[in-house]
């Protein structure tokens, strides 16, 4: 490909005007110029939400605009300039006004018309030609794009966060405590409106293995179930086999660890509350055909799950392992706990992780019969 001229960098230079003009005003900065003659007639940007119009691409407004100086909906001998490759639709209005060159900045390859998912320009049934050109200035395009989806991907964040507000008696461990975590490269999923948490965040990882053809085996989902001092990270080895087997994993921090909100006082933490939490994200996730994976001696909470859904479960599988406390490890299964109010979970669960009074001792028998199978 040419580099462009000086003409086409000077207009894209006014179609980037336009489209930081849009971003300003709240939408997606794409800005469009129409030029005719070297002489630029008609000027858009991007305006669907301002304007509550699905049609107000950039490029159909400076059309529209365009049309209405020449008096004609034909604008032969015109040149659309625009930041961002046309979609199906600005693409046929563009072959329908008959313009004589379109050049645009960066690609889309989710819905561009220009060679990216579709190549509109070079269907030689459609019975008026226009010539194309992209690339031109797409770095400053693409850009521009990137720092406008950043902004409103922080800006949902701070809205999610002041919609779930963190209570006056939780803690939150920063962002930054987990920066240097290796082997942990997994998206974190947040909820918080199941009805125990009763609007504490709870953290857990949700990954799913590409699907394989497995003869009469259908893929099954791990429930990784951690104790305490450690979280999700304990996972980090196990959690890629599984993947590769083609299986689903789902890792929960309990509250009061990982990445989940960490109620104050060790009074907060009991059975109840923590074997609720589990049973209620299970049925929100809708989890079947489990293998619940569980670290000894993490015991009776965990055993106690499948009491309650047994139809969900087909597997047991227990890591005879402590967490790696030494070195490196040591720095990852503590960095959670950032001061003595974060650890409220960690003083209390040598008190309640093994001791289920509504269930008895009666549990662990069971949980063998249950997985032992007739």
């Amino acid at each position: 490909m040419s580099a462009p001229d000086r003409r086409d960098l000077e207009m894209m230079h006014l179609a980037l005007s336009e489209a930081r003009a849009a971003m300003a005003a709240g939408e997606v900065p794409v800005g469009a110029v129409v030029v005719k003659n070297g002489l630029v007639i008609a000027t858009g940007r991007n305006s669907p939400i301002d304007a509550h119009d699905p049609t107000a691409h950039a490029e159909i407004v400076a059309l529209r605009a365009a049309a209405k100086v020449l008096g004609n909906y034909r604008l032969d001998d015109c040149e659309l300039y625009v930041t961002l490759e046309p979609c199906a639709m600005c693409s046929g209005a563009m072959l329908q006004a008959r313009l004589k060159r379109v050049v645009f900045a960066a690609t889309e390859p989710k819905t561009g018309a220009a060679g990216s998912v579709l190549n509109l320009f070079a269907e030689v049934r459609i019975n008026h030609q226009t010539v194309v050109q992209g690339g031109v200035m797409a770095e400053a395009s693409a850009a521009l794009l990137q720092s406008f989806f950043a902004q409103r991907r922080s800006l949902l964040r701070e809205e999610a966060r002041l919609n779930h507000p963190l209570q006056d008696f939780a803690l939150r461990t920063p962002d930054a405590a987990f920066n240097d975590l290796t082997d942990y490269p997994w998206q974190p999923h947040y909820i918080s409106d199941l009805p125990a948490l009763a609007g504490l965040r709870m953290h857990y990882l949700d990954e799913q293995g590409a699907q394989r053809e497995q003869a009469g085996t259908a893929a099954l989902t791990f429930l990784c179930l951690h104790d305490s001092p450690s979280w999700s990270y304990l996972y980090r080895k196990m959690i890629p086999i599984f993947l590769a087997a083609g299986h689903r994993v789902v890792a929960p921090d309990l509250v009061g660890f990982g990445k989940s909100d960490k109620p104050k006082k060790d009074s907060f933490h009991h059975v109840d509350f923590h074997r609720q939490t589990l049973l209620e994200l299970v049925e929100r996730l809708d989890l079947n055909n489990m293998v619940l994976v569980l670290q000894e001696p993490a015991g009776l909470l965990s055993l106690s799950l499948p009491m309650a859904a047994p139809q969900r479960y087909s597997g047991l599988l227990t890591l005879r392992t402590l967490a790696d406390t030494s070195g490196e490890k040591c720095a990852a299964y503590n960095a959670p706990f950032v001061d003595n109010g974060h650890r409220a979970a960690l003083r209390a669960f040598p008190r309640i992780g093994h001791f289920l009074p509504e269930h008895g001792a009666d549990i662990a028998a069971e949980a063998i019969r249950f997985f032992s199978g007739p």
